[in-house]
């Protein structure tokens, strides 16, 4: 008899899954990852049990009462031996250490052999920013003399103006702006509603594509930002336009839409805003996401220090 070699599951697993689901509201992206990652520790799992007598794969299931702190370490040079990056593997022991909390919490387990996992260390490299005159360059590269170009450059100064993911900017609908108050009404990561404000300049692009351009593009669908069939523009529609502006502007760094969202980051913190009003903007649930920016703010306690400390501009004597 043949080894059955369909995916292994567990019971346990697919509550967890609809727990980050309904409970925590996960993207469908971040859900299918944690997905993979525990359908890959249970091929482990099974891959560890004993043979049955006829040489065919155990299948009364996993006992996940069995799994200690060293069968995780196993597991974890396992897949570090098959090549996983640090960010890949920090995802999946983040799902691992959420699938063991959650089932001690049920009451499937007496002690939490994953209380100990950490992630790897890494490095966090400092995104690529534009300085503004970059950014106004790239900002005036589109032509506003037609339907595309006039389109391009609304979407380039909303994401500039709100430092929107370029999924977001993508899902938005023409209803999600307030032209009495230039919020917008937008939906991140999660499907997390946040309200973000737009600038006079921006909401007045927004505001002139809404009524007079987007109509040109004959909508088919309820999207903001159409393509020339009158469909949702994509998202690798956003970056290609984007690489294009550039080159126009002459820009020699490679740029993406994120780029965007790190220059909108770094611009507010260097006017003075605080870190704190920048992950609302962000829409970041964690601060330690928004961290990264923490150097920004470093460069500006240090230049304040050396303005106004009565010592700071002295020559140093003995």
């Amino acid at each position: 008899m043949p080894c059955d070699l369909s995916p292994p599951s567990h019971p346990l697993a697919d509550r967890y899954l609809e727990r980050l689901l309904i409970g925590k509201g996960l993207s469908e992206n971040t859900l299918s990852a944690y997905s993979a990652d525990l359908t890959d520790f249970l091929f482990f799992l099974e891959e560890r049990l004993p043979a049955c007598a006829d040489g065919t794969a155990t299948t009364p299931g996993i006992d996940l009462r069995s799994v200690d702190e060293q069968t995780l370490f196993l597991y974890i040079v396992h897949v570090r031996g098959r090549g996983l990056g640090k960010r890949s593997l920090a995802r999946r022991l983040s799902a691992l250490r959420g699938f063991f909390a959650f089932a001690r919490e049920e009451g499937e387990l007496n002690e939490d052999p994953a209380r100990f996992l950490e992630n790897p260390k890494f490095t966090r490299s400092l995104p690529e920013v534009l300085s503004r005159d970059e950014m106004n360059a790239v900002l005036a590269a589109p032509d506003l003399s037609d339907k595309l170009g006039f389109r391009d450059r609304t979407m380039l100064e909303l994401l500039y103006a709100s430092g929107l993911r370029v999924s977001e900017l993508c899902t938005l609908r023409a209803l999600d702006f307030d032209a009495q108050t230039n919020l917008l009404r937008v939906f991140g990561k999660g499907a997390k509603e946040r309200f973000t404000p737009v600038h006079a300049e921006a909401a007045g692009f927004l505001l002139d594509y809404i009524r007079h351009w987007r109509p040109l593009f004959n909508p088919k669908v309820p999207e903001l930002f159409l393509n020339r069939s009158g469909t949702a523009l994509s998202r690798v529609a956003v970056w290609k336009l984007i690489q294009r502006h550039a080159l126009k502007a002459g820009i020699k760094v490679d740029i993406s839409p994120h780029t965007f969202r790190h220059s909108f980051a770094t611009h507010l913190l260097e006017g003075g805003a605080d870190l704190r009003s920048v992950q609302l903007l962000l829409g970041h649930a964690d601060i330690t996401a928004t961290e990264i920016y923490t150097h920004v703010q470093q460069d500006r306690v240090t230049a304040t220090h050396r303005l106004h400390h009565p010592r700071a501009s002295g020559t140093f004597h003995r």
